[in-house]
């Protein structure tokens, strides 16, 4: 056996050892840890401050588009960031209610301290569980015959060596970073904190590989100095859209006093600003090394990308309920100082403000994503895992379920569970580290709707049908919410199957209520279940002719009218998932040897033998990998079984 130590600290001691050190207390950290330590491991999460526990260096929000049905799914699955989310806004809003269920989304202003404070004191209360102030430069690795490495601890600056058998790296944006603000650059990471000197080398040491992507952030700008009058004021929704299940139906959230957002747009003035300085910025000058993220362009780019639109929509969001401090969504830019305030002043309603925060783009190091395995470990560290956006992704929800997977998988490994892999017809989760893991990523990704091919099923609303139990089965949901769940699904059932089978006649008070509802009168007997498939129809609007309706919780109303209404489309969903299970399901061998495959053409044979998929369905989604090389691994699959059937 031969240890390797890369830091070159001399004055290293041995501090205390522990089943799982995580690297990174973000939001990956933070459900990493906190899932480690609920599964019985002795665990320690370091932060390089304290103070930045769960921070929100971005739009301080929770959910939104296809990112509410990740965190509805963490919560299903017994993570913290849906109870910290409805702990903590300030705001809630359901995005796309004038679409169908499939792409109904939660979203929430978070207060961004009270949500940190949330999750620093969850992380402190937690047994088994200690948050430690410092800097991780090296992770330190044995070599072992017929294994490339295996992990045995990590090391701090100060030359603390933490024995441990897992680590879980959730650094972020932190590792080498650097803040770019027009013609200035400096090495720091987000909000003003020290970035994360070292680790990458040490990193690039153990064979993994390293990407530079880029991301960036708006001004923040002060309520008091902003003109309202004239912008369109976005208010909370009646009933609030919580995440956790376990507040869904809880009447104590509504009522809550919420702050509004406001909307308003760049102006002519704006593009001229921004394009007579455009040789200034960073990102056209060749500054910017890194890859930004498509689906999130600064305003520069917005600009020059799509010349066509002749203004940007810009929203004004707050900070939290004890500061004036305002998000200028919209309008992220590395453009120098002196013309992000110009062109600030050129939008209706900010002519006045002045800049609590510049805007900034950040260049920081990430893995490929491609050389882990679905269970988020590395293919050539054992012991080593990785989440969040060191693995290419973006956002505050793509990193809390990729720490919940990590964290789950570095306990099963070490107890010789089965790991938790969830497949693209189980969880937006699933979608995600396929995608990633599978067939990588050229930019900074962002989970939609559009990614996930089976989203019928993949609700925000269902997600606790879809993932509590495996929750509960782990030990993350515990025996009373269980119960919770079931009684809740007992109900729902029992629901669909009572409007499936109340006949109503076609008398004049029903035929009255169609008519006032746009519908088509009935001449003979109907169910309340056939109305509610008409589109103009609710189960709600119902009620009126329904006198046997009992009072049920809101959500399981909703879940029994989105099964009725939605039934035909769910069944041949779940046809298409049978399928794409059945190639889900099929093992590739891990000794397989793509070189004896003789009809596979070579783009084919090299991206196999080196992404070494699981399944026929994992290698069906590689880059280069075509349907005739699937056809091919097929007929190999199958002569091999027949032959050691014989």
């Amino acid at each position: 056996m031969k240890t390797e130590n890369t830091t070159d600290c001399l004055n290293i001691y041995r501090e205390e050892n522990y089943d799982i050190a995580v690297i990174g207390a973000g939001h990956a950290g933070c459900e990493a840890a906190l899932a480690a330590a609920r599964l019985g491991m002795k665990t320690v999460v370091f932060t390089m401050n304290m103070d930045s526990v769960a921070n929100m260096p971005c739009n301080p929000n929770i959910g939104g588009t296809a990112k509410g049905q990740l965190v509805r799914e963490i919560d299903a699955l017994g993570g913290e960031m849906g109870k910290a989310a409805d702990a903590t806004y300030i705001q809630s809003r359901m995005l796309n209610t004038s679409k169908g269920p499939a792409v109904l989304s939660p979203r929430a202003q978070i207060d961004r301290r009270a949500y940190q404070q949330y999750m620093k004191h969850a992380l402190e209360r937690q047994p088994g569980l200690h948050l430690r102030q410092a800097e991780i430069v090296d992770i330190l690795c044995d070599e072992y015959p017929g294994i490339t490495r295996k992990v045995r601890g990590v090391m701090s600056r100060n030359g603390a060596l933490y024995e441990c058998k897992a680590v879980i790296v959730t650094t972020g944006t932190y590792m080498e970073s650097r803040i770019i603000i027009g013609e200035t650059s400096y090495s720091g990471g987000p909000d003003g904190l020290f970035p994360s000197v070292g680790l990458s080398e040490n990193l690039r040491k153990l064979g993994v590989g390293l990407l530079r992507f880029k991301t960036g952030t708006p001004v923040r700008i002060n309520m008091k100095e902003i003109d309202i009058a004239g912008l369109e004021e976005q208010t909370a929704d009646e009933y609030p859209c919580l995440f956790s299940f376990e507040n869904e139906d809880d009447e104590s959230f509504i009522g809550k006093e919420q702050k509004s957002c406001w909307v308003t747009w760049t102006t002519e003035e704006t593009r001229r600003i921004i394009m007579d300085n455009i040789h200034r910025s960073p990102l056209f000058s060749g500054d910017i090394d890194g890859v930004g993220p498509r689906y999130c362009p600064s305003i520069e780019d917005k600009f020059v990308k799509f010349p066509q639109h002749g203004r940007h929509q810009i929203f004004i969001e707050p900070t939290g309920d004890t500061t004036e401090e305002m998000y200028v969504q919209g309008m992220s830019s590395s453009m120098p100082e002196d013309v992000q305030v110009r062109m600030l002043r050129t939008v209706p309603g900010l002519e006045k403000c002045r800049i609590m925060r510049s805007a900034y783009a950040i260049e920081y190091d990430c893995i490929v994503p491609t050389e882990l395995k679905l269970t988020l470990e590395h293919k050539k560290v054992e012991g080593l895992f990785f989440a969040g956006q060191i693995n290419g992704s973006s956002g505050y929800e793509e990193a809390a379920g990729q720490g919940l997977i990590a964290g789950i998988n570095a306990v099963h490994t070490q107890l010789g569970r089965d790991p938790l892999i969830l497949d693209r017809s189980q969880a937006y989760i699933g979608v995600l580290i396929d995608d990633l893991v599978t067939k990588g990523t050229p930019e900074p990704y962002r989970m939609m709707t559009s990614r996930a091919e089976y989203r019928l099923v993949l609700r925000q609303d269902n997600a606790d049908e879809r993932l509590t139990e495996t929750g509960y089965k782990i030990g993350l949901i515990s025996e009373e919410r269980y119960g919770i769940y079931l009684d809740k699904a007992e109900k729902i059932n029992e629901e669909v199957e009572r409007l499936r089978k109340t006949v109503l006649k076609p008398d004049t008070k029903l035929n009255g209520l169609l008519q006032e509802l746009g519908s088509t009168p009935v001449s003979s007997g109907t169910t309340l279940a056939a109305l509610i498939k008409r589109p103009e129809i609710s189960y709600s609007s119902l009620a009126a002719v329904d006198p046997l309706r009992k009072p049920l919780p809101r959500s399981v109303c909703f879940e029994a009218e989105v099964r009725i209404k939605y039934e035909g489309y769910i069944a041949l969903e779940n046809d298409r998932i049978e399928k794409f299970i059945r190639l889900e399901h099929k093992p590739i061998p891990e000794n397989i040897d793509y070189d004896d495959l003789s009809g596979l053409r070579i783009e084919a044979r090299q991206k196999l033998q080196k992404m070494r998929p699981l399944s026929v369905g994992q290698a069906s989604r590689i880059s280069g990998v075509s349907p005739a090389d699937i056809s091919v691994l097929l007929v190999y699959l199958e002569a091999q079984r027949k032959q050691g059937n014989r």
